[in-house]
């Protein structure tokens, strides 16, 4: 599972096998079970994930107890509650919706990298430009796009999850009720759509 995020890295940017070795140390693989909590709201958690197997999924639950999904983390993608990364107590949960492998990450694992190993710094920017324009077209989606626009997107997005995650997950993704999910997935089969 280090190798994975090794390897992921190397797409990334040009780091060599000692580089890597110099800044993993800290790093550790951990198994999650399908449906485990990973993270509670209010915890005070000191790490982000980076999946290597399987699925993890980040939310929130509203005072009537509705889900609210903010992020998938399929394979090779990075997950973790920015609130909890700055110390504070999370304001997400993040729960496994498959059996998951994972890496976590130390809260400051970018920034002691870049330290150690400059070429992660342009990276650690990169990733953190990247998750803030994910949230503004999130928040700009919920706020204009339509309900089809805004499950095309997400297909676009997580383009192998309609399989592996379950329709009501997608409709709270998509800030729609499941019926409104199931009438824009008939109207786009009508209209020969396929994802």
């Amino acid at each position: 599972m280090i190798h994975q995020f090794k390897s992921y890295l190397k797409e990334k940017i040009d780091i060599t096998d000692e580089q890597f070795d110099s800044i993993s140390g800290d790093l550790k693989v951990k198994k999650f079970d399908k449906n485990q909590i990973v993270q509670y709201k209010g915890d005070m958690y000191k790490h982000g994930f980076f999946v290597g197997k399987g699925l993890l999924r980040a939310y929130s639950i509203d005072e009537k107890g509705k889900e609210h999904i903010l992020q998938f983390a399929p394979e090779n993608w990075l997950i973790s509650d920015r609130n909890s990364m700055n110390n504070e107590p999370s304001i997400f949960f993040i729960d496994a919706i498959e059996a998951t492998e994972a890496v976590l990450m130390p809260n400051d694992f970018m920034e002691e990298a870049a330290r150690k190993v400059p070429c992660l710094q342009p990276m650690h920017t990169r990733l953190l430009n990247n998750s803030i324009r994910f949230m503004q077209k999130r928040i700009n989606m919920l706020l204009s796009a339509t309900a089809e626009e805004r499950y095309l997107d997400f297909i676009k997005l997580y383009p192998n999850l309609t399989l592996r995650v379950p329709q009501w997950m997608i409709a709270s993704y998509l800030g729609i009720t499941p019926e409104s999910l199931s009438r824009v997935r008939k109207e786009l089969a009508n209209k020969h759509f396929r994802p």
